[in-house]
């Protein structure tokens, strides 16, 4: 009975323990910690809110990137402002930027030394109780405790998965362990509690790069970022193992990599369907956010095989046309982001393949970065009466060598059994 008391005694008191270093942790902190603000300059009014944290005496301001994009890519429409625990507003100047891990350092000017966050020096453990603070919802300051559960298992760029409420206005607040080192930084929810963070590490890393040299131009950094990411990205995927398998009477190409994830169905359970269909999707579930309405660096794969034993070659090449029809980018981009898909049609049997496929691939490039570019192939074989294969691919963001690259290792992976 006393263990019983003593462990009922344990878990009423955990979270009033929990409560109180939260509070304390956020008493001690509050001074170093902003709303940050995008104020559109035409209208005068809010266009978007983040937090922001303080990191050094002088003024230097973690965010996140997407908290600031607008400014980082049109500096003429917007201004970045702050609001601090006190209320008062101030100007923020943009001085550095990492657009893959969705980080931003801004600059407030001060007379005296202020207070800041101390970037922890090691990784916390999984389990590890940590604290998120932020605002959400343009509602005022909060702390959040939640726990560590290390980084994301399928991310090719590295996320902490957080158990903890990481609400919209948070974003770019600083998460901290019991003594108050920030450890990662908020960027992003999946609800119910599964939030993701930034490791500290990425912030770290963007800082010591700043104290040695700022960036010329915000988007000549971009640029770079931006490229260095896909070759990077495609470099993995090339130099991964590429397995053939099975998809009813095709074969398809499957990449053992852990960040690409596949999904697959099929009308089996339908023996009296006209047509047999059975298709795989393989996606990178991620991608970089360059502003609201345009995203990169997302890689999209889909194989769907048709079987018509019941149609006439005429009704079951009406059926393919508009399935293949249905192939589209993979990304989100408007015509100010990029120009219009420029295509090439031909009737192709690559090496290593048993397939005749008609192919198209087409390219369309990105305005502000002109070095890359978004791809889409789509190849549909044209040497059986009443079964096809679709093979479908969109790369987001990419340099035409590695573009090339892939299309050749993709069109080659493809083959009747």
């Amino acid at each position: 009975m006393k263990r019983l008391f003593t462990l009922v005694l344990l878990l009423c008191c955990q979270p009033v323990m929990a409560n109180e270093q939260a509070e304390e942790i956020f008493k001690q902190l509050a001074p170093s910690l902003y709303q940050i603000r995008l104020i559109d300059n035409a209208s005068g009014e809010k266009s978007s809110i983040g937090s922001g944290f303080q990191i050094t005496s002088d003024g230097l301001i973690a965010t996140n990137y997407h908290v600031i994009s607008g400014y980082a890519l049109f500096p003429h429409k917007y201004k970045i402002e702050y609001l601090n625990h006190k209320g008062e507003k101030g100007i923020l100047s943009l001085k550095s930027v990492d657009v893959i891990n969705d980080l931003a350092i801004v600059k407030r000017v001060v007379t005296d030394e202020m207070p800041y966050f101390s970037l922890a020096k090691s990784t916390p453990i999984k389990g590890e109780e940590l604290f998120s603070l932020g605002n959400p919802h343009d509602l005022g300051m909060i702390v959040v405790p939640g726990t560590y559960n290390g980084l994301k298992k399928e991310s090719f760029n590295d996320k902490i998965h957080f158990t903890g409420s990481v609400n919209s206005g948070m974003s770019g607040g600083p998460v901290v362990n019991a003594n108050a080192e920030v450890v990662g930084i908020n960027v992003a929810t999946s609800g119910n509690q599964i939030g993701f963070l930034v490791p500290h590490e990425k912030l770290v890393r963007l800082f010591e790069a700043l104290k040695i040299e700022a960036p010329e131009s915000i988007e000549a950094q971009m640029s770079e970022q931006l490229s260095a990411n896909q070759q990077k990205l495609i470099d993995a995927l090339l130099s991964a193992k590429w397995q053939g398998k099975g998809l009813a009477q095709a074969i398809i190409p499957t990449i053992d990599v852990p960040f690409i994830r596949c999904w697959g169905n099929s009308n089996a359970e339908k023996p009296d369907a006209l047509i047999l269909s059975a298709v795989a999707n393989c996606s990178l579930d991620e991608s970089t956010f360059i502003s609201g309405h345009f995203f990169t660096g997302s890689i999209e794969m889909e194989f769907r095989y048709m079987d018509a034993k019941k149609l006439n070659p005429l009704k079951f090449y009406h059926l393919y046309e508009q399935q293949i029809k249905r192939a589209g980018p993979g990304n989100k981009a408007r015509k100010e982001d990029v120009t219009e898909f420029q295509c090439h049609h031909d009737i192709v049997r690559p090496a290593n393949s048993t397939i005749n496929s008609k192919s198209i691939l087409c390219t369309r490039n990105y305005k502000k970065f002109p070095q890359l570019y978004d791809v889409m192939y789509l190849s549909n074989s044209v040497d059986k009466d009443k079964q096809a294969l679709i093979s479908h691919f969109t790369l987001a963001g990419v340099e035409k060598q590695s573009a090339m690259a892939f299309t050749k290792k993709f069109m080659e992976s493809t083959a009747w059994k």
